[in-house]
């Protein structure tokens, strides 16, 4: 995917200092953008802020918000900003949809009163549910079997409908399973108490967990564990500056960013083994509520109107960049 310099222009980053919001102001100050991140710090961290302007606040206060754009006068938003915990949605709804509804609406009157109507919206896969048909195309039913996912669909909705009513340019990114690292080692997914299976697995082999949890071996795939469709970091990032560049329709168009290839539980843990060459123990558990047993992107019409094009994502990638950064992390501590 080729991505044209631009001339310096302002984009806020509402959860920027975030594993995938960091990597996209990576990106954008890459190509000439200057990117101003908006996070309150819940979950990310000052110091993955490695261009750009950094405001720590939180987008349920609207005054601040209001200051931040009239001050940089940003003429788009990314929007990576949400509750992202699939088993933690289930448990605690009410978290997800103040944070991921509530709280996107108040950016989108902030936006309107300061006339900024283009957005990028991190959406996700979560949406469609359990699908019917695999790999997955964005007119695929969205049945979204957990709160988050939910979440993310009636944003999407209501950007859907702000277009309509409000002229607003925006593009809904459902992305997969984001994994890896920046290949540079300066930045990638820290988290105190990390979810995903990559990261859990690199840690594992180095030593910071006893043994690997895999939960579920009984659902309807080849070897009972669910199967992801996994991309890297920094491919979704710049996926990100290509729906930025596109951001002139009179609709509200969404994207599946993904490989188009499945691997279950069991072969990420023998990738991540192979790569690591460290043979930890895993301890199968029962399944956790809200994890669909296979979901694997179509995204033939992100590489045809986007011009998205994965070059870090083959498997093996992903794993040597994730366990670079996670060796290098666990030296510094």
């Amino acid at each position: 995917m080729k991505i044209e310099k631009c001339k310096l222009k302002t984009v806020l980053v509402t959860g920027g200092a975030g594993y995938i919001g960091s990597q996209a102001v990576l990106e954008l100050a890459g190509v000439g953008y200057f990117p101003v991140v908006y996070d309150n710090l819940s979950t990310g961290h000052k110091e993955a802020v490695l261009s750009g302007k950094l405001i720590v606040a939180d987008l349920a206060d609207k005054e601040k918000l209001g200051k931040v754009f009239k001050k940089y006068k940003p003429e788009a938003v990314m929007h990576f900003a949400a509750s992202i915990e699939v088993e933690e949605s289930v448990q605690n709804p009410q978290k997800y949809f103040q944070n991921n509804v509530v709280n996107g609406l108040n950016l989108l009157e902030v936006m309107l009163k300061n006339n900024c109507k283009k957005i990028i919206f991190s959406s996700t896969a979560a949406v469609y549910g359990n699908p019917k048909r695999v790999p997955i195309k964005e007119n695929e039913p969205q049945n979204p079997i957990n709160p988050y996912g939910l979440s993310k669909l009636m944003f999407e909705e209501i950007l859907s409908w702000y277009a309509r009513a409000y002229n607003l340019k925006a593009i809904s990114l459902r992305y997969f399973n984001a994994a890896g690292a920046d290949p540079s080692g300066k930045i990638g997914q820290d988290s105190p108490k990390p979810t995903h299976l990559i990261t859990r697995a690199i840690l594992t082999a180095l030593g910071r967990y006893p043994y690997l949890e895999i939960f579920g071996t009984d659902y309807p795939t080849k070897d009972g564990t669910c199967i992801r469709d996994y991309i890297h970091v920094k491919d979704l990032a710049r996926a990100h500056i290509l729906a930025l560049n596109k951001l002139d329709g009179e609709h509200s168009p969404v994207y599946n960013l993904g490989t188009g290839r499945g691997f279950s539980v069991k072969e990420v843990v023998k990738i991540v083994k192979e790569v690591s060459k460290i043979n930890f123990p895993v301890k199968e558990s029962p399944r956790r509520e809200g994890d669909p047993a296979k979901l694997v992107a179509c995204s033939d019409l992100a590489q045809k109107e986007l011009g998205f094009n994965p070059k870090y994502s083959d498997l093996k990638t992903i794993v040597k960049t994730a366990l670079r950064w996670h060796r290098k992390k666990l030296e510094r501590t």
